[in-house]
């Protein structure tokens, strides 16, 4: 199957979606036909595309993270089968890293998910953007709503006198060259610092070695180099395109980085830091005195200080060191009970008996 026969129905869509954005600007006051409102129905054009990509954009951060936490635990395979070539060897290894990218519910081809998922759009705008020109003279057909009219009105737009559909080695006009050179550079520059953003400030230290860093390295050089070669064929549309969505990448990842930074990296030092100086300023100061909690139980009661073994009890007081309660007089025990019980006291006192009636005198 063609593969431009693929890719017509997202051309029909990206067409859609740049119309409904011009149609919504000169309802808001841009003028209709040729003019900056087509130009700024391309960066409504990223706006929408990154909006439904976000929940993709919150997988790709979940997923650069657990590339980056399973660094350790990668480094230690890949020495555990240094300098082994055998077979055997490379076929555990390999089922080793799988094991290791399961346990982490993650995979190396998750972080490029959005970037994946935009080549089919960036190619669909090439191929729109490449049309106007056959479009308006009724050469090609029309792609959706673009017709004959509104491709010529597309294609006469323009971005600081240099055309949505100018592209840099078919081009003659020195205004021109020089408009779409700045804009490859743009393009080439918020490639390499969204890269650089990612890559150095939300990445811990074990992350930043190894063959994978080395590798995620001369990735952050090599894809502005090779945008710098291909940008030379890209129309103007295309180059406001891609710029666009990496100054929106940027943003994004800016934000994500300062509010929910990757353990361990530079960007959670950072955040720590700013957290700690909002505490001092509203006059928080956290006690690193650990609280150690007593086991819930039976009340420990006092002692006193000078019980200890030979030291005597003032008189009069009791345990607590509180002078104790006069006691009434306890009943008189008789002594001589004892020798009649076998040596045993009495446990209660001898009832006293009755004094003899004198009798009466006749």
């Amino acid at each position: 199957m063609d593969f431009f026969a693929i890719l017509y129905p997202i051309e029909w869509v990206v067409a859609w979606i740049m119309y409904l954005c011009h149609q919504g600007l000169t309802y808001l006051g841009f003028s209709d036909g040729p003019g900056p409102a087509w130009v700024l129905s391309i960066v409504g054009l990223v706006i929408i595309i990154r909006i439904l990509l976000i929940p993709l954009f919150f997988k790709q951060i979940k997923a650069s993270r657990g590339m980056q936490m399973l660094q350790p635990e990668m480094q230690a395979i890949q020495k555990k089968y240094k300098g082994k070539t055998d077979p055997a060897s490379r076929e555990a290894m390999s089922r080793e890293t799988m094991d290791l990218y399961r346990k982490h519910g993650t995979n190396p081809f998750a972080s490029c998910m959005p970037i994946l998922l935009q080549s089919p759009i960036f190619f669909a705008l090439f191929r729109v953007l490449n049309g106007l020109v056959p479009i308006s003279n009724g050469t090609d057909d029309p792609i959706g709503p673009i017709n004959s009219a509104v491709a010529s009105d597309i294609e006469s737009s323009s971005v600081f006198g240099a055309k949505l559909s100018d592209v840099f080695l078919q081009t003659n006009d020195l205004q021109t060259k020089i408009v779409i050179a700045v804009l490859i550079v743009a393009m080439c520059a918020t490639t390499f610092f969204t890269q650089r953003q990612l890559t150095m400030k939300n990445m811990p230290k074990a992350a930043l070695e190894g063959p994978m860093a080395s590798t995620q390295k001369m990735m952050l050089y090599v894809f502005p180099f090779i945008f710098a070669v291909s940008g030379v064929n890209f129309p103007v549309g295309v180059l406001v395109y891609w710029t666009t969505t990496n100054l929106w990448s940027m943003g994004q990842q800016f934000y994500t980085i300062r509010r929910m930074p990757a353990p361990g990296s530079e960007a959670e030092r950072l955040l720590k830091e700013r957290q700690a100086r909002k505490k001092a300023a509203k006059g928080i100061v956290e006690d690193s005195t650990p609280v150690i909690e007593q086991p819930r139980g039976q009340r420990q009661q006092p002692k006193r200080k000078d019980r200890q073994k030979g030291v005597a009890r003032p008189a009069g007081t009791s345990d607590l060191g509180v002078e104790d309660a006069p006691v009434e007089d306890a009943p008189v025990v008789d002594d001589k009970a004892g020798s009649n019980g076998g040596g045993k006291r009495s446990s209660s006192p001898e009832t006293p008996k009755p004094a003899p009636k004198k009798k009466k005198q006749k």
